[in-house]
């Protein structure tokens, strides 16, 4: 600590001390708030509103807001929020992370920026990791919300679209991270401004912001439509990695490194990768002749079969590095993702670059089509959007740099109500797994007789269930949480604070509920008062027996030491081991926490495996003995930091390559709003014909040329075949000898306008109007798509640039944005060809085009937010499953713009002052 931080203390502390003195403000209104009637309480929203409406600053009602919104949550849900609560309220408010332990009540400090930020009117949304959380936070908190007089929508992935806008149209909206990101995208797909849900993006309260803004940002929401079928060769390719044999050992350059058993790949834990070797690219090119899927004496790497190697390395990654019960589950005769980190079941999620079809082939279930990206966001550009963004979790502070970094995010640790009493034993360190098993079991046994609860987190399906077959052998009763029984999760997790309770739960299973000592009783007593069979004078009786009950079984478990935690190895980030120690030790309950470790553990193995069986042969250490020692932890500590540094850089390369599409996304999307929210398109339509036809004269009518260097007759035959307008410009250039290119252009806008007026005039200016905006939204979402298509194998191939010595990431701005400026006059081509060479007949017909425009012709539409894959580049990570080489649109990268010409976007600007900003 510094000399200066001792005197003035730290940024948090001084954060807290001038939040306190707020807090001393809001108490002092309690007595006067206690002395209203219900009616003059409630009356308090809308003089609030009024005052908003008028001019007040959300800031200057801040006091009188959080002390109507903790009165009247003492009379709804007979919950009073505690000072701290109150000083993380104020965190949320200013657009900051809150930091509260497990049990602090963090739902309930919600509900104080959720009110305030609700009297402006411009809606605040409430992120949750799941659908039950969503559910249970909105029925929970809306009675508060409702009674002091705001509504509350629950915002679900199976709504239908009326639905979905009554959920958006509340004041307060609750739902999970995916489906806001995917109704944001979906939002820029539709073709009539009514058919929109969301709002603006006003304010934001991230729950388990950790999760979300972090272990969730590694892959994209992507909204896909069926490409090629690839089926059979994914069926056909299964067969080769069964014929390969893994090498042991690798040589390196130094010599420090020999191969002990030769073989046809190699395959890198640590960076979850797998390569062929020289031996095995002959090998697998043999096996692929022999199939008939390379021809005789051709390489896996001629242009011609390169699509092939992409299958390859798909299949072998299923086989050597995907594993069922760990990775996956098959479900259904579906592959199903297990999220790695909370071993929730990813239901709709599959991984990119046909690595998920590869592994539905070694499963042998039904392979489903490859997909074409239609529309594509990151949860960091979707959530910077927002006006104002906050968030709280239990374990912010190891990540308080990238939360600062990317989201601009400051972090506040917010001390607890009362001290922990939580008591965290060193980790043991055993050389093997039966020895770790068998120490834990003696644990769990010494437990259980005592009457003391367990809660047992595990990194993976595979785990729990080896777990849960020790215990049942010896005999033990016990509840199993992973992803394969999402349902019940809430309600044994509930309960997990029983004496005698055993609870595996892989990593965060039933993250979001309170493990109160000697099991919850509220969930009994809310069954009872349900029950309308019952008087209210046996309601209260019963109550108040379990009430009783509950209290004897409280103090059995204080006595025998509170919740015991026990973590069957580390997780790559201490964030989730923190998670999982503070589930114990709630509001200053007793508890305690140890984790059990193995040389055979991933982490321990990759990282530090070798160092600490070197220090246990080196002290003799007889079997059945660990290590217990700080410098173990440390090291392994050392380990999970490395480990969170690449992923931080994962995350953020993936960002800086987003981004460069992101400010695309921006341009397009902010057109296509523009252009379902104008009423009259004259102005767009004619700057967009002007420059059209201003290029394409200038390209026979060079600027400031002398009249040998026009091509008169050229200009006439593309304007008549093209165009179908027949001007003759040679006879004109010969009976006016003073003409020139100026008087041209004019003639052939001139002649465009009469032919477009005439349009205009069958039809009703409203008609074409309507008629115009299909065109173009149809162009602009046709185009945008091929758009991103080029962005993935751009992407794809980018980082190759590095050994000519160029920065990948400076190439992929450049040619992206170049692609995107030949984007930009392909939509107007295509727009103006439509729009000037369209004959009509009938307002009926237009109506009937309109109608057929107006429908995006895209099947099988899916949302997906891939499951992350550690093998994968940034540049892959981004990328859609492949599609096939004659799907894609020739690009060409000539297209140049002056700066200070206008922006090929036809908005009239010049070129630096509107897209030209991109690059």
């Amino acid at each position: 600590m510094s000399f200066l931080t001792k005197i003035f203390g730290s940024r948090n502390q001084r954060l807290l001390k001038q939040y306190q003195k707020t807090v001393r403000e809001i108490n002092a209104l309690e007595p006067q708030l206690e002395t209203l009637s219900d009616e003059a309480l409630q009356a308090k929203t809308a003089e609030f509103k009024a005052r908003v409406a008028e001019g007040a600053t959300l800031d200057s009602i801040l006091v009188e807001a959080f002390a109507v919104c903790r009165e009247a949550s003492k009379r709804v849900l007979k919950m009073r929020h505690f000072d701290v609560q109150m000083i993380g309220g104020m965190v949320l408010h200013y657009g900051k992370i809150a930091e509260m332990g497990t049990g602090e009540g963090k739902t309930l400090m919600g509900t104080l920026p959720i009110y305030l930020n609700a009297l402006s009117g411009k809606g605040v949304h409430v992120v949750t990791v799941n659908d039950y959380l969503a559910q249970r936070d909105a029925e929970w908190m809306g009675q508060l919300y409702s009674w002091l007089g705001l509504s509350t929508g629950i915002n679900l992935s199976q709504l239908d679209h009326d639905a979905k806008q009554v959920a958006y149209g509340s004041d307060i909206t609750y739902g999970t991270n995916n489906e806001f990101g995917f109704d944001y995208l979906r939002d820029n797909m539709v073709f009539e401004a009514k058919d929109r849900v969301q709002r603006g993006l006003n304010f934001a309260v991230v729950d388990e912001v950790d999760s979300i803004l972090i272990d969730e940002a590694r892959t994209p929401l992507i909204i896909s439509g069926q490409a090629e079928n690839h089926t059979e060769l994914y069926y056909k390719i299964n067969e080769v990695p069964k014929l390969l044999t893994l090498q042991v050992g690798e040589e390196t350059p130094d010599g420090s490194g020999k191969i002990e058993v030769p073989g046809d790949y190699t395959k890198d834990e640590k960076a979850h990768q797998v390569l062929l070797t020289e031996a095995g690219h002959d090998k697998a090119e043999k096996i692929l002749t022999q199939m008939g899927l390379l021809p005789e004496g051709a390489s896996l790497y001629d242009a011609a079969h390169i699509t092939l190697i992409h299958h390859l390395y798909a299949a072998l990654r299923a086989h050597a590095l995907y594993f069922k019960d760990q990775h996956y589950v098959v479900l259904n005769d579906e592959i199903v993702i297990v999220d790695e980190f909370t071993g929730r079941m990813m239901t709709g999620r599959r991984w990119s670059d046909g690595l998920h079809q590869a592994v539905e082939a070694k499963e042998g279930v039904r392979i489903q089509n490859e997909n074409q990206t239609l529309a594509s966001i990151t949860f960091q550009n979707y959530f910077r959007m927002y006006t104002r963004l906050s968030g709280m979790t239990g374990t912010a502070d190891t990540e308080a740099y990238e939360f600062q970094e990317i989201y601009g995010l400051e972090t506040v640790v917010i001390p607890p109500n009362r001290p922990s009493q939580r008591k965290d034993r060193q980790d043991q360190v055993y050389k093997s797994a039966e020895e770790k098993y068998g120490a834990m079991l003696k644990d769990i046994q010494d437990c259980y007789e005592r009457g003391q609860p367990v809660l047992v987190g595990t990194t993976s399906i595979e785990n729990s269930e080896l777990l849960s077959g020790i215990l049942t052998k010896a005999k033990l009763p016990h509840n199993v949480l992973n992803a394969k029984q999402h349902a019940r999760e809430a309600e044994i997790i509930a309960q997990a604070g029983r004496p005698q309770a055993i609870t595996i739960a892989t990593n965060m299973a039933g993250r979001g509920t309170d493990i109160v000592l000697g099991g919850n009783v509220a969930k009994q007593v809310q069954l009872i008062e349900a029950n309308d069979a019952l008087t209210e004078v046996d309601k209260a009786a019963q109550s108040q027996k379990l009430r009783e009950e509950w209290n004897s079984l409280h103090e059995h478990v204080v006595k025998a030491g509170g919740l015991h935690i026990i973590g069957t190895e580390r997780h790559e980030s201490r964030r989730v081991d923190n998670q999982l120690r503070g589930r114990s030790g709630r509001q200053g309950d007793p508890g305690s926490s140890r984790f059990y470790l193995s040389l055979d553990d991933q982490l321990l193995r990759i990282f530090a495996g070798d160092r600490v069986r070197a220090i246990m042969d080196r002290l003799k250490m007889p079997e059945g003995e660990p290590i217990e020692a700080g410098i173990v932890s440390r090291s392994i500590e050392s380990a999970q930091r490395k480990v969170e540094a690449r992923n931080f850089d994962i995350r953020k390369q993936l960002l800086e390559y987003d981004d460069v599409a992101n400010d695309q996304r921006k341009v397009i999307y902010q057109q296509r709003n523009e252009l379902l929210e104008a009423h009259d398109m004259t102005e767009l339509m004619s700057s967009l014909r002007h420059g059209m036809f201003a290029d394409i004269v200038h390209a026979h009518v060079p600027l400031e040329s002398v009249e040998e260097q026009w091509d008169l007759p050229g200009l006439e035959a593309v304007l008549s075949a093209e165009w179908a307008i027949d001007l003759p410009l040679v006879k004109m250039a010969a009976s006016e000898p003073s003409l020139t290119g100026e008087d041209i252009l004019d003639r052939v806008h001139q002649v465009v306008n009469q032919a477009y007026d005439a349009k205009v005039a069958i039809v009703g200016k409203e008609s074409f109007a309507g008629f115009e905006r299909s065109v173009m939204l149809q162009s602009i979402d046709t185009h945008w798509r091929e758009h991103l298509a080029a962005l993935d194998h751009l992407r794809q191939g980018i980082h190759l640039r590095g050994y000519a010595q160029k920065n990948p990431k400076q190439e992929y701005k450049r040619e992206a944005f170049e692609l995107f400026a030949q984007m930009l006059e392909m939509i107007k081509n295509d727009v103006v060809r439509t729009v000037v060479t369209v004959r009509i007949q009938s307002r009926e017909e237009i109506e009937a085009v309109e109608e057929q425009m107006a429908l995006p012709q895209v099947e099988n539409v899916h949302f997906q937010h891939a499951d992350f894959d550690a093998s994968a580049s940034p540049e892959e990570i981004m990328a859609p499953a492949a599609i096939a080489a004659g799907d894609q649109p020739e690009m060409s990268y000539a297209l140049k713009v002056g700066r200070n010409d206008p922006c090929p976007c036809g908005s009239g600007k010049k070129f630096k002052q509107c897209h030209g900003k991109l690059a």
